[in-house]
Order: C-alpha cells, then structure tokens, then sequence
C-alpha cells in the first residue's frame, strides 16, 4: 500500500479547509446535520493548522482543536476569543465518527455556530 505525506504547504490546507466549509452548507440542504457538524470541525481544524504552518509549526496529526488553538494564540492573542467555538466544535468530530447514546447537534445549533465560524475564519485570513 503506498502511503501519503501531508503536505505542510499553508494553501494545500486553506484549500482543503475552503471546501470543508463549502460542505457544510451542502450537508445542512441535505439534511444530514451529523456530517455537516464533522465537516465544521474539519474546516476549523484545517485552518488552524494552515495558520499554525504559516508560523513555521511542525505539522502533527491532532483533531482537538482546543490544543490548536492553544499553539496559535502563541501567534495571535485575538484567537483566543474563539475558544468557546473551539471547545464546542471539537465534538462534532466524534458525533460523525463514533456511536454515542447522545444526540449531536441540531441543524440551528450548526448554523448557529457555522456564523461564528465565518468570523474565526476572517481573523485567520487576515492573519496570513
């Protein structure tokens, strides 16, 4: 089997993170809140990590957005307002990935949130 390296270039991950976003929306037309939420946590980490690559920060294989977020306020204090974002949307990737007895969120709670993701993303196009 061959493997794959990811690459460390900051527009390989902006990319990526563009079209998780993009996928949220689609998922939410579709219904399906589960993958739309994962999708969401997808964007998120992609562009803190793309931030993090920017500032020279060796790439590592993480979902947890709160310790992401912990390595880019090195960078920028103004991150750390998202960290309530951070702290909600890092679930979202276990909802879609794993069985809890728990619901997810609902498709408002991921719209509610896919609001205050558009202002995060801002900050950290401004920031590049």
């Amino acid at each position: 089997m061959m493997q794959h390296k990811e690459s460390i270039k900051v527009d390989d991950w902006l990319k990526k993170a563009e079209a998780d976003f993009a996928r949220v929306g689609l998922r939410l037309k579709e219904t399906d809140i589960e993958d739309a939420a994962f999708h969401l946590q997808q964007a998120i980490e992609k562009y803190l990590k793309a931030f993090l690559l920017s500032k020279g920060w060796k790439l590592k294989k993480i979902h947890d957005l709160e310790a992401l977020l912990d390595e880019a306020v090195k960078y920028s204090e103004d991150l750390e307002s998202f960290r309530e974002l951070c702290e909600e949307v890092t679930g979202y990737y276990l909802v879609e990935r794993y069985p809890f007895p728990a619901k997810g969120p609902s498709a408002d709670e991921v719209k509610s949130v896919m609001k205050r993701a558009k202002e995060f993303i801002k900050v950290i196009q401004d920031e590049l």
